[in-house]
């Protein structure tokens, strides 16, 4: 029996495991895993995907990218914000993650606070891009 090691990432985490090459009689198989880049930089983290934007209208609707705490807030509504200006700090994965504007306009509604804890696609800001 031959061990064979193997890098593995789980919900971004890599883990070096070991594993032992067993035999089957009769049955024969080979599995290709495509490859993944590795990230470029170690100790850096994958960039979260952009908080989920929804159009509803006029107004731009922004949810949480992935569920999390609020750590901070940098707007207040009634604000001017910018193309992306910071809205929001989530802790996510013990990371902060910055959620930013996709659009210039004015901050309509703020639906979170600092310390509340969030759900994936849930509303966090909407935006009057007016």
């Amino acid at each position: 029996m031959t061990v064979r090691k193997f890098r593995i990432r789980v919900n971004g985490v890599e883990y070096d495991v070991e594993a032992e090459e067993v035999e089957t009689k009769g049955f024969s198989h080979e599995t290709v895993v495509p490859r993944t880049p590795q990230n470029p930089s170690p100790g850096i983290p994958e960039p979260i995907p952009p908080a989920p934007m929804i159009t509803h209208n006029g107004e731009i609707i922004i949810e949480a990218p992935l569920p999390g705490a609020v750590l901070e807030v940098k707007v207040q509504e009634g604000q001017r914000v910018e193309v992306g200006q910071v809205l929001i700090i989530l802790e996510a994965m013990k990371m902060e993650n910055e959620v930013t504007a996709p659009t210039a306009g004015k901050i309509k509604s703020l639906r979170v606070q600092k310390g509340s804890s969030v759900d994936a696609n849930q509303v966090l800001v909407i935006v009057d891009p007016s």
